[in-house]
């Protein structure tokens, strides 16, 4: 590190009048987009060069609270997919069954892998004295990638291997990876994406066929749930300033459904994969009742997805 060329008393670097006044603001160097460094942190306070790459400079763009709660119990919850995967009890399943759970993962990794590159997307664009935001999204990319990886071997240990690939899959995430707008991105990812997923890992582990794909879909829900934690904590604190982003978001959610309207909903693939995991087979009582589960699956996630718009101070119709 560069030593500044001036040192006051206490070997505390020099810090003009001007810039002094910046840092003892509440919102301190973070919203002032000339600065860079840690500044609080390392004491020294230099302009940025104005090519930064940097967008994410101001609090309100990237903040939320409970920051601090979320990475440590992220870092106290890591699983290894080698380690704590009991993939010695995974049993022989029926060949529908286990070409269902194959394309059930196919369809989980696909999702991941959109849930890794957008948080991954904006790291490197927010500003490091939002260290604890980036900690968290960080974290929130090794979930993501652990789930992929669990997913995949989830499908492979069983005979079926991947299933086939959607393009409603593609186009969603390529919808998610043009959106330029940390908050409208995190809103799309983490509020209604993940949010939805949830529910979907819930139903999963009620309804899995064996000890494995339980205990996959069980830690897999206990990371979702603290990505939707940040990405409703982040949303709370921006509506708090910006009452009217409601409507952005609103808009956000409208563009990317017409975008989406010729795919919208499970692909067939995925959707009749999961009536025969739930049902147990595809016999015409157990299609029946896989039939019936998916159906109460999917009032779930819209009833579950509209109590947290609600609880975000949305007016539903």
């Amino acid at each position: 590190m560069q030593m500044p060329s001036r040192v006051l008393e206490g070997n505390r670097p020099a810090v003009n009048p001007q810039v002094r006044r910046i840092c003892q603001r509440d919102t301190l160097s973070r919203d002032d987009p000339r600065l860079w460094g840690l500044h609080r942190a390392a004491r020294v306070l230099k302009k940025a060069d104005r090519t930064s790459p940097l967008r994410c400079g101001r609090k309100r763009d990237v903040w939320a609270r409970e920051l601090s709660t979320i990475y440590s119990q992220a870092a106290a919850n890591q699983w290894s997919a080698s380690r704590d995967m009991p993939w010695s009890d995974l049993p022989k399943l029926s060949a529908q069954v286990e070409s269902a759970v194959g394309q059930i993962m196919t369809f989980l990794t696909e999702n991941e892998f959109a849930a890794l590159y957008v948080p991954a997307r904006f790291i490197p664009r927010i500003h490091p004295h939002y260290r604890e935001v980036v900690e968290v999204l960080a974290m929130q990319v090794v979930d993501e990638a652990r789930h992929a990886e669990a997913f995949t071997r989830r499908a492979e240990a069983g005979g079926a291997g991947l299933g086939t690939t959607a393009t409603s899959g593609q186009l969603s995430l390529k919808t998610l990876l043009e959106e330029p707008d940390f908050t409208t991105a995190t809103f799309l990812l983490c509020v209604m994406g993940e949010g939805t997923f949830l529910t979907l890992l819930r139903f999963l582990g009620e309804h899995a066929p064996d000890r494995v794909t339980a205990t996959l879909a069980r830690l897999a829900h206990r990371d979702e749930a603290r990505h939707v934690a940040f990405g409703t904590e982040h949303m709370r604190y921006v509506f708090e300033r910006e009452p009217d982003m409601r409507l952005s978001m609103a808009a956000a959610v409208e563009r990317r459904s017409q975008m989406l309207a010729s795919i919208s909903g499970l692909s067939s693939y995925v959707h009749d994969a999961l009536v025969v995991f739930a049902g147990g087979g595809i016999s015409i009582p157990q299609i029946r009742t896989g039939s019936r589960h998916v159906a109460e699956l999917q009032r779930e996630m819209d009833r579950a997805r509209r109590e947290r718009l609600q609880s975000l101070g949305f007016e539903l119709s």
